[in-house]
């Protein structure tokens, strides 16, 4: 299986935005959404953000905030992390095609971002973990490659489905999924 990986460029979006709205729901992410996260994913001229290609196919991604280009919000929890806000990048999104899942490539994505957010001066990246993953898959991936849990958030999305059509393939219409706020220091 031959798989490329490649700092996030707009050739990629069409096809992140297909992966991202059929693995995680309709409205999960749109062209704009997209464009202010890879926006917020440079700084200092570093790209955090990074495809998994299969050919000319996207097979996964990891949209990643730099430091100080994200906003911390009521779902944070800044006084339980041990690192200074401002040098605390956000993982927003790890996705990998289902029929590619278990091959290493969400932790290679992982893997690439981290070494950028070095080179970018962060010292630590806060998730909100997916618990209704299949098989509580994404809270397992994350302990194993570091993270640690800092909170539960119950109906993290919820805004997202009432204000922005965000449709969960677990609840439906109306999310109740809930959130585990996770850092990895590095």
């Amino acid at each position: 299986m031959q798989i490329d990986y490649q700092p996030l460029g707009e050739c990629h979006y069409e096809g992140l935005l297909t992966l991202a709205n059929f693995v995680h729901g309709d409205n999960y992410l749109d062209h704009d959404g997209l464009t202010a996260l890879h926006k917020a994913s440079v700084k200092d001229g570093v790209n955090v953000s990074w495809v998994a290609l299969q050919g000319d196919d996207v097979v996964g991604f990891r949209l990643t905030q730099a430091a100080g280009n994200w906003s911390v919000d009521k779902w944070c929890t800044p006084s339980a992390w041990g690192v200074p806000i401002e040098d605390v990048a956000y993982f927003k999104c790890n996705t990998v095609s289902p029929a590619l899942q278990g091959h290493g490539i969400g932790s290679t994505l992982l893997s690439l971002s981290i070494d950028k957010l070095k080179q970018q001066g962060s010292q630590a990246g806060l998730a909100h973990i997916w618990l209704a993953s299949p098989g509580n898959s994404a809270f397992r991936y994350f302990t194993r490659c570091g993270g640690r849990l800092v909170r539960e958030h119950p109906n993290k999305w919820q805004e997202h489905s009432i204000h922005d059509g965000y449709l969960c393939p677990v609840c439906g219409e109306l999310c109740h999924c809930t959130a585990a706020e996770m850092i990895i220091t590095f």
